[in-house]
């Protein structure tokens, strides 16, 4: 066992999106994914007032990929034109397979739009192969009690588990590709180490905090990007910290993207294109 070495860390730029402030670590210059993860969008935290008008995410489609949303403040109400809907509030997780294609949209309760209070999100697009672009859409939210912790370093380090496994604690959610992905929670002077096969492409995305990375030092909003030449992360907080640490098997395919579409050829994305223009993903009233 080898420890990986960083290639690199990006330190993404605050954009205005409507009411929330925006971080995108991914895709960033010179860094169009990191295979099979597309995008990360880390929204807020941001304070919105009573009376307000909530999340600026109205129906919008989407074909080819998984997105997954985390919300660490604040609440998110999913509806989809497969007829999914829920509620899911802080500590909770939505995942959503576009597959063949559907339009969703991601507001807030009426709770929050009249009392308002903090919005923490981040918003993360997982690739899939080819042989699961075409699969039926599907929706799963989570609340926070539904979504398994492990307790590491005598209490100093807590994982909750999306999916995968962590020292033998399964997360609640089986992706349609293999994706782990687990949020970190950190207090100052914790550690701990994780094994990742080489081969597997590592997400680690520092939300807060400071942390040593691999004898590296990391603060603040961070994408650490590794190499894969090693299979070990040593991880210890020199203050209180928040990481989303994931990893999978690189696909390796071809990617053609165009806004919300994201296929292998220019064709499939005219197709999703027109496909969404005449109604085959469904509608959805906002």
């Amino acid at each position: 066992m080898s420890q990986r070495t960083i290639r690199t860390v990006i330190k993404p730029q605050a954009q205005k999106l409507g009411p929330l402030t925006m971080h995108q670590p991914l895709p960033a210059n010179g860094l169009d994914q990191l295979d099979p993860f597309l995008l990360l969008h880390h929204h807020g935290p941001t304070m919105f007032p009573a009376h307000n008008s909530g999340l600026p995410f109205g129906p919008h489609p989407h074909r080819g990929f998984e997105t997954v949303t985390f919300i660490y403040e604040g609440d998110v109400r999913h509806r989809d034109s497969s007829g999914f809907s829920s509620t899911i509030r802080t500590g909770g997780v939505q995942w959503m397979t576009t597959g063949r294609g559907l339009v969703h949209s991601e507001s807030s309760s009426e709770e929050f739009r009249e009392k308002g209070g903090p919005v923490e999100l981040i918003q993360l697009w997982t690739n899939l192969p080819a042989r699961f672009k075409g699969v039926d859409p599907h929706y799963v939210g989570l609340q926070k009690d539904e979504i398994p912790s492990v307790t590491l370093d005598d209490g100093r380090v807590t994982v909750a588990v999306t999916s995968g496994v962590w020292n033998e604690t399964t997360g609640p959610v089986q992706p349609v590709y293999d994706v782990e992905l687990a949020n970190v929670t950190m207090l100052a002077g914790g550690s701990f180490t994780r094994r990742i096969d080489a081969s597997r492409t590592v997400l680690f995305y520092l939300l807060n905090g400071s942390v040593m990375v691999n004898e590296r030092e990391v603060s603040g909003r961070t994408l650490v990007v590794f190499q894969n030449d090693g299979d070990e992360l040593h991880v210890r907080a020199t203050s209180d910290s928040r990481i989303l640490l994931g990893s999978a098997e690189p696909i390796n395919e071809p990617v053609v993207s165009y806004g919300p579409f994201v296929m292998n050829t220019e064709q499939e994305i005219r197709q999703a294109v027109m496909d969404y223009q005449s109604g085959r993903m469904g509608t959805l009233m906002d």
